[in-house]
């Protein structure tokens, strides 16, 4: 069972971290941050691990597991956006196993390292999923396991304060998408739906002060993308995110952003196409979700919702038209992700998804 902290001077009662050898995988900047200040002053042997990129590589990870083998590491502390926390899970997860072959090919052993999420960004949730990604010979790979799901996550909201307007932005956006996919997919229940309704409320109550940067709702946000987290982690995200990531690497937007402007247009082409549907729950299962949504944004009908989350982009400065161009739509409508794709409740054709991109141009 994962434990929240609200504090980060609670951090020296996590499994006793005083005079413990701990990797700190982190970005270069924030190791200079109080956090990592506090933990020198806990006594901790701190043996830092910064030489990743934003979409971590396999052989990045290799250098990580020579830094907490060398050191006989037995917690892991991530510090950053969803990168390092993707990192830190992947060293976890490959840190016992064989190192002469492939470790995307074998089967995670679990190991008794504990590892400590602690979350710079309001965005990926990643600290309350049991899965990573990263890239091998420029392929992205999902490395996931119940054991990655990490021990501790410190929600402090200080670490927000330092975070650049369009990466606010953009990773609130991240959270919002991910509450709405989470909602609508297949793999959806009860617990993942109470979740993401917590996480689209709490963003609609207060985007507008984060974006104004009042400190006093950081928390709130904080505790949003968690949640949204908490909802993707049991249903995973839909088509938004699988016709995403392409978008990202072309365009070099961030992937909350990616995401954000995929939404809308993928809602738009469901609604309106409800026999398509994969959900084995049915069709008046779906409306109702629907309508649910509307509640949730406090609108009239679909399209309004719909309409009121683009003003919502308007409103905060976010781009989301005119980003796609047309020599690179059989380039993404080959990206697309699969199993992201299966996950959504509404099935998408090749067509259709190339039709969707073209909303984009």
């Amino acid at each position: 069972m994962q434990e929240i902290i609200d504090n980060y001077k609670k951090l020296t009662k996590v499994n006793d971290i005083s005079n413990k050898d701990i990797l700190l995988v982190c970005g270069k900047a924030l190791s200079n941050s109080f956090i990592y200040k506090y933990l020198n002053e806990c006594n901790s042997n701190i043996h830092t691990f910064s030489d990743f990129s934003p979409n971590p590589k396999y052989e990045e990870m290799l250098e990580g597991i020579k830094i907490l083998k060398k050191y006989n590491c037995k917690i892991i502390i991530a510090i950053g956006g969803g990168s390092a926390i993707d990192a830190a899970k992947t060293i976890k997860a490959f840190s016992n196993m064989d190192s002469s072959k492939n470790y995307l090919e074998q089967k995670i052993v679990n190991n008794n390292i504990k590892l400590i999420a602690i979350p710079t960004t309001a965005g990926t949730g990643s600290e309350s999923t049991h899965f990573a990604v990263i890239y091998y010979n420029n392929k992205k790979y999902s490395v996931a396991d119940k054991t990655l799901l990490p021990d501790y996550v410190l929600l402090e909201p200080k670490l927000l304060e330092t975070l650049p307007l369009y990466q606010k932005k953009s990773t609130m956006l991240d959270a919002l998408c991910q509450g709405i996919e989470s909602y609508w997919s297949v793999n959806s229940n009860d617990e993942s739906k109470k979740y993401a309704k917590q996480a689209i409320k709490l963003i609609l109550e207060n985007y507008k002060r984060y974006i104004n940067e009042d400190k006093s709702v950081y928390e709130k946000i904080l505790k949003a993308a968690n949640y949204s987290g908490r909802a993707i982690n049991i249903s995973k995200t839909t088509a938004p995110h699988a016709m995403s990531y392409k978008i990202t690497s072309l365009y070099n937007i961030s992937h909350g952003h990616a995401v954000a402007i995929c939404l809308p247009y993928v809602w738009e082409y469901m609604i309106n196409n409800l026999e398509l549907i994969t959900d084995v729950r049915g069709k008046e299962y779906l409306e109702n979700i629907f309508c649910d949504l509307d509640n949730m944004f406090e609108t009239n009908s679909h399209i309004e919702t719909i309409e009121k989350l683009k003003n919502i982009y308007s409103e905060i400065g976010i781009k989301y038209t005119n980003i796609v161009k047309e020599k690179d739509l059989k380039e993404l409508v080959f990206s697309a992700n699969v199993e992201r794709l299966n996950n959504n409740p509404i099935k998408l054709s090749k067509d259709t998804i190339k039709k969707i991109y073209r909303k984009l141009l």
